[in-house]
């Protein structure tokens, strides 16, 4: 930098300043007057102007010197007081840039660290969703045991009644939906962990990029404290070339940004994971809690109709036992009949024989002989009507039985059944959750 002029001080010279200190003309000199004699005296001997002429060329060239000297000190001082000055600006406009840049590392490093905090927050709800979804497949598992237990059950029942009924339809069905509720669910589950994965990850590197910032904060606060004055400042040569990896402030904005605005997309695709997770667990619970209602009056509508079904079949038993017994004692009374009926016709019989023996013309075909012939033709047709009714009746009383058998066989079927649906289906059925969205709210 150019130092301003100076006013320099006015010298005043003692004596006359010559061209040249030593401008001393040899042959100006007097020639010697002793001859010879005096030559060794006066050799290389300088004159008396020649003498002036150099003390007066010294007291210049001292005079100079002082002269420049003082110069130098002006212009030195002038320098110190203007590198002190720069110095000063430098150093404090230094420290304001340090204090700004103080300021964005803090803004950046405040801003991360919500990042992170709201990042941890939003992992633990989703964390908190994805146990909820563990409980709700966990619950899932009663209900599928059930509805196994009672196709199972169902397929002891004995024909007729082993049919593929509404209630096998709904339990079929009912098996089917919780599978793929316990499918969706385990898809979400593995879709949860993905998440509070990425989350977990893009934490971690705005965590690193958050604890940068707060070594550089500490590092830039003890540069900005610096000064003329700190005991632990010294020289270092190398620090003031730029490392290779050295990043532009941009680029350094841009990392931290980066970072800021992928940890916002991870909270807001984890925010619509867990509103989705909720949105399932309800959506499944209404649909196991709806197929468990239909199977339930599937199951009720069917008892009551097994039950009409008994029912009639025990009355219709009731009747045909009580035409058991009217055709036993039918076949009793056919039976006393005939024999009764045989009395007679022996009576007949004997009478015939007996006058089979009249002797000569008193074996005659009188009125006695054509009765008596005619009573064992008419007991005859009584005994055959008689006998063929009994045989009617025997074969009804044998119908009547295998009637009754075959009665005995389907009560005891649909007894069965109504076991099998009310006692071993339905009763198993109470252990069924209620409600699987508070079910996955338990511990």
């Amino acid at each position: 930098m150019a130092l301003p002029d100076e006013p320099r001080p006015t010298v005043v010279p003692s004596c006359p300043l010559p061209a040249k200190i030593c401008d001393v003309v040899r042959s100006e000199r007097p020639r010697s007057c002793c001859g010879m004699a005096m030559a060794g005296f006066r050799t290389a001997k300088y004159q008396l102007p020649e003498w002036h002429r150099r003390n007066a060329g010294v007291c210049y060239e001292a005079l100079a010197t002082s002269e420049e000297a003082e110069r130098g000190r002006a212009q030195s001082k002038h320098l110190v007081k203007h590198a002190a000055a720069s110095a000063q600006r430098a150093q404090e406009y230094s420290k304001s840039t340090l204090g700004q840049r103080l300021g964005d590392v803090q803004f950046w490093r405040m801003e991360l660290q919500k990042e992170v905090m709201e990042l941890d927050a939003e992992t633990n709800l989703l964390a908190a969703q994805k146990l909820r979804l563990e409980r709700a497949l966990d619950a899932t598992e009663v209900p599928y045991a059930v509805v196994i237990d009672n196709l199972e059950c169902r397929e002891r029942r004995q024909p007729p009644d082993l049919v593929i009924d509404e209630v096998e339809k709904q339990l079929l069905k009912e098996a089917d939906l919780i599978r793929d509720i316990r499918d969706l669910l385990k898809r979400t589950i593995i879709q949860a962990t993905t998440q509070i994965r990425s989350n977990r990850i893009q934490k971690e590197n705005c965590e690193l990029d958050w604890s940068d910032k707060v070594e550089t904060c500490d590092i830039d606060d003890k540069c900005v404290g610096y000064c003329a004055d700190s005991a632990d400042v010294q020289f270092h040569p190398g620090s003031v070339k730029f490392e290779e990896n050295a990043s532009t402030p941009k680029s350094w904005a841009q990392l931290s940004h980066d970072n800021i605005s992928r940890a916002e997309q991870e909270k807001l695709a984890s925010a619509q994971l867990r509103s989705l997770i909720n949105n399932i667990i309800h959506d499944a619970s209404e649909d196991l809690r709806m197929q468990r209602a239909a199977g339930n009056e599937a199951f009720d509508n069917r008892c009551r109709q097994l039950d009409d079904a008994k029912l009639c079949l025990e009355q219709h038993l009731e009747q045909i036992l009580k035409d058991i017994g009217e055709e036993e004692a039918n076949i009793m009374n056919l039976k006393k009949a005939i024999g009764d009926k045989e009395v007679y016709l022996k009576v007949a019989h004997t009478r015939l024989y007996d006058r089979s023996f009249r002797p000569n013309i008193e074996l005659c075909r009188d009125e006695p002989q054509f009765r008596l012939v005619s009573e064992v033709e008419e007991l005859t047709v009584f005994l055959e009507a008689l006998k063929r009714k009994l045989m009617e009746s025997e074969q009804n009383l044998k119908n009547l039985e295998e009637t009754r058998m075959k009665l005995e066989k389907e009560i005891a079927v649909k007894a069965n059944s109504i076991f099998i649906d009310r006692q071993k289906c339905m009763s198993n059925r109470v252990r069924y959750p209620v409600d699987l969205e508070v079910a996955s709210y338990k511990q």
